[in-house]
This record gives C-alpha cells, sequence and structure tokens, in this order.
C-alpha cells in the first residue's frame, strides 16, 4: 500500500464514527486536481470548498461544475472558518498551510500526483474511501478501464511513435502520466530516443530529426499569443506535423491524474481515427 493511500484511510478511519451522526463527512478540497475527485464522487452537500483554480477552464476538466461551490484562497483562513471534517491537499500545497491546518487539528488526507494509470486508479479508490462512496469510484474504474479497451482497438495494431510537445518544446518523458496513457493503448512515448525519460526541454532540430509519427499536443489551430506557443507552429513543425500528423488532447484532461482520463482516452481514440483514416 502506498504512503499516501496510508494516509487517506487512516484519516477516514479516525473520524468515521464522528462525522456519522453529521450524516457524512464535509469536505475541502485545496488542490485542482483534487477538487476534480471530490466532484466526481461526493456528494454536492458534502462539498463545503473548492481551490482556488478550481473554475480554471484551462486546468481543470470539471471548471463547470464548480461555479457552484465556494472557492478557496488557498490561504488557511477560510479552511478554518469552514471547520470541514476532511481537508484534502496535495503535497505539492504549501508545507507551512498544511502544518497550520494540521496545527488546529483539521484531518488532512494528502495526494501525491499520479505518474501512471494504475497510481490513477489507487487514488480514484482512496477518494471513493475519503467521501465514503467507494461503490462510485469502482464505477469510474471500470468507466476508464472501458476507454482504454477503446482506444487500445484502435492504436494497438499500428504501433505508432508518438511525441508528447507542449510549450517551448518541452516533452513529457516515459515516467510520465501521458506516457502511462499512450503505453496502455499500444502506443510509444518516442521521447526515450531523445533520452527525456524524465521529461525536459528537445530543441527543434532534435524533434525534426526524431521524426515521430505524430506529435500530441493541447490545442490545434495557427494562432501564437505568445512564444512558447510559437514554439509549436514554427514553419519546420508545421511542414514535417502538420495538422493530419498532431494528435490534440486539451491539457484540461491530462494535466491531472482522475476519472477525466476515461474522456482523455475517448478523445485519443478519435483523434488516432481523425488522423489515420
Amino acid at each position: 500500500m502506498r504512503m499516501w493511500r496510508l494516509v487517506a484511510v487512516v484519516a477516514v478511519w479516525s473520524m468515521s464514527c464522528a462525522a456519522a451522526s453529521a450524516g457524512g463527512l464535509r469536505i475541502v478540497s485545496m488542490n485542482v486536481c483534487s477538487d476534480q475527485l471530490v466532484l466526481s464522487l461526493a456528494d454536492p452537500d458534502q462539498i463545503l470548498g473548492l481551490s482556488r483554480f478550481s473554475r480554471d477552464t484551462w486546468q481543470s476538466w470539471a471548471a463547470e461544475q464548480a461555479k457552484s461551490y465556494p472557492r478557496l484562497s488557498g490561504e488557511a483562513e477560510d479552511v478554518l472558518l469552514l471547520k470541514p471534517d476532511v481537508v484534502v491537499v496535495s503535497l505539492f500545497d504549501k508545507r507551512a498551510t498544511r502544518d497550520l491546518l494540521k496545527a488546529q487539528g483539521l484531518h488532512l488526507v494528502e495526494f501525491t500526483v499520479p505518474r501512471t494509470l494504475d497510481e490513477v486508479k489507487d487514488q480514484i479508490r482512496a477518494m471513493g474511501d475519503v467521501v465514503q462512496h467507494p461503490d462510485r469510484a469502482q464505477a469510474e474504474i471500470a468507466r476508464l478501464d472501458a476507454a482504454i479497451a477503446r482506444a487500445r482497438t484502435v492504436a494497438s495494431a499500428h504501433h505508432y511513435r508518438v511525441l508528447p510537445l507542449e510549450r517551448r518544446g518541452f516533452v513529457s518523458g516515459d515516467r510520465s502520466l501521458i506516457s502511462s496513457l499512450l503505453a496502455a493503448t499500444g502506443l510509444t512515448n518516442a521521447a526515450g530516443e531523445l533520452g527525456l525519460d524524465a521529461g525536459g526541454f528537445a530543441s527543434l532540430e532534435a524533434i525534426v530529426k526524431l521524426r515521430p509519427d505524430f506529435i500530441l499536443v493541447s490545442e490545434a489551430g495557427d494562432r501564437a499569443e505568445d512564444e512558447g506557443r510559437a514554439f509549436l507552429l514554427h514553419p519546420a513543425l508545421e511542414r514535417f506535423y502538420p495538422a493530419e500528423k498532431r494528435i490534440v488532447l486539451p491539457e484540461r484532461l491530462t494535466v491531472c491524474g482522475g476519472v477525466m482520463l476515461a474522456d482523455a482516452l475517448d478523445r485519443l481514440t478519435e483523434e488516432l481515427q481523425r488522423v489515420t483514416r
């Protein structure tokens, strides 16, 4: 059992009896990724507040749904006023804020960033335990497994090499969630051929020389609002990787590990059908 999973289970076990008389755990989420897990699995009246980025449509798959709930500042004060039974945080949230909340007697459930689909499933199960709806978690895992199977049907026969490419030439390496997603469907992350197992920046020349079957980007279109985006629209990349050589997966579907990955996989299936027809 992974440490964050153990923390989640122990925290919920220790407060379950006290919360039962109140009709269920009352929850605050302080991280945009945990927001989406909470929104997917908890009852609406369990949710007291969400992170300050919960309504950011670029980062959150559930941004529209999040508008129904209070948005927190990211500091400890407004969380303390809400007096939740559980505060869900990321280990990347500010240490000082987490320590202050713990010192005030609040129960924190701490999640880290998943790097594989198996870790995503573990986190969905853990959040199902936190919100006391394990059946919903299992249903979401089944939905994810079905999406993996659909994508594999389309992708696995071809063994395409795909390079996940972001702004300014950043490449997601073999030890990333996006790489795990590609591998589960029978695709290969070409980043390893660049020596970027952990991810990193690749030069324009190296990308062109690599010649993957496709590049994977977060948005389509020909507008560059800044230099970071302009890299992806460089004439050399547009020559070798026009629209029919680009798989588009919006960042809000892949930036977090959670139930939205089923939608990401279905979008990947659609994109593969588009570029290979």
